[in-house]
């Protein structure tokens, strides 16, 4: 379609000068000026109009999400609708720490994640009910609610109050099967009402038709398959829980065809549905003896983060566990606090509060005498670590 301003120029344009000889060329260059402001202006109207149509569409396309997310909610419940979780919740985990500010620092997080399952592993004797009970006393801490379900039986009370936990707020089980122990998990993640749930351990865990029939019968992958079967269920309860799963683990070694003769490869109890389900896994070696005047006082332990779905994997962290007392804070806390300049080190002295102390094991000894300092320095340190994390 032309425009009457198209046509203006036009005429105005093909006219002959002979007609208009004092006004010919001034004529038509107004109507060209006038024609080219005119086709500008559309231009611009054109450009609004496009946007006008995103924008439309953008509208069009919100509600029809909308739509789609309250039949599906109506269809199936609202546990199985959609959400647009990046507007209703926080992008990062709520984390409860290892009780380790080395291990926090290994696993990238600033400690272990809750509403997930950790596996942790290792041979006898390497820290493992250690750590859990550290983890335990951290979830306290914050007020949270923990059980600790005894597989193996052998957990020692005192030894748990002596490193801190408050065991008269602790639910403390021993379940009699692999069925029971593990519907006892998924309740308890259900009600949403716990933080922390260790169970002690996987390898102790012994199916009911094992309890029933007679020694020597066999019962072929029976512990793998109720794992298998169990961790399905309880992964879908922790969709809707915060509560943090610890599955303590052991480890045995077996030989595949195939391979060099003598090497053993080294496997974990009740098949691979936890190491599948496991959102952290933790490998726990025993590295050396802790001694004090040629008396052993303690372990020293490597733990190695294996899994992490939530940083970067294959960390490590070395850690000292005092028999009776659990980790020595002090030590890494110092060796911390001083690569960030939270301690002041002088030659040999430490400046500690306003008080100067003469050599490492002097600081340690300070540090361990006087709780309130140690939670000071180590409250400075996770901000100053974890303050983007947490």
């Amino acid at each position: 379609m032309v425009t009457p301003f198209h046509s203006l120029a036009l005429n105005a344009s093909s006219r002959s000068p002979s007609f208009f000889p004092q006004f010919a060329r001034r004529d038509a260059i107004t109507f060209l000026g006038a024609s080219t402001c005119h086709l500008s202006f559309v231009a611009d109207i054109s450009e609004c109009c496009d946007e006008f149509h995103d924008d439309n569409k953008e509208i069009k396309k919100d509600s029809a999400l909308r739509e789609a997310l309250l039949q599906l909610a109506g269809d199936f419940g609202r546990e199985s609708m959609l959400s647009l979780r990046r507007f209703f919740s926080s992008r990062r985990a709520p984390v409860i720490s290892t009780g380790s500010l080395k291990l926090d620092l290994a696993l990238g997080i600033g400690g272990l994640p809750k509403g997930r399952m950790v596996e942790i592993y290792g041979r006898e004797a390497s820290g493992k009910t250690t750590l859990a009970l550290h983890i335990i006393k951290e979830a306290q801490k914050l007020g949270g609610y923990c059980a600790y379900l005894d597989v193996e039986n052998a957990m020692d009370p005192s030894l748990a109050e002596s490193m801190g936990v408050n065991t008269e707020n602790l639910l403390i089980s021993h379940p009699d099967s692999a069925e029971n122990l593990l519907c006892v998990v998924d309740t308890l993640t259900k009600s949403g009402s716990v933080d922390v749930i260790v169970v002690d351990s996987v390898a102790a865990l012994i199916p009911q038709c094992e309890l029933d029939g007679s020694i020597g019968d066999s019962k072929c992958d029976v512990q793998a398959r109720i794992m298998t079967q169990a961790l399905r269920k309880i992964s879908s309860s922790l969709c809707h829980s915060q509560t943090l799963i610890i599955f303590l683990n052991q480890v045995r070694y077996n030989s595949k065809s195939g391979q060099a003769l003598g090497r053993m490869d080294e496997v974990t109890c009740g098949g691979n549905a936890l190491k599948f389900y496991s959102a952290i896994r933790l490998r726990m070696i025993r590295t050396g003896l802790l001694k004090s005047e040629d008396k052993i006082t303690g372990l020293g332990v490597c733990v190695q983060v294996m899994k992490n779905k939530l940083a970067p994997a294959m960390q490590k962290a070395e850690l000292g566990i005092q028999f009776g007392r659990g980790f020595r804070r002090e030590s890494e806390v110092l060796e911390l606090a001083c690569e960030h300049g939270i301690i002041i080190k002088e030659g040999s002295n430490y400046h500690i509060e306003g008080e100067v102390l003469g050599d490492k094991q002097e600081a340690e000894r300070y540090l361990a005498e006087n709780d309130s300092v140690l939670d000071k320095i180590v409250m400075v340190i996770r901000t100053k670590l974890f303050e983007r994390k947490i």
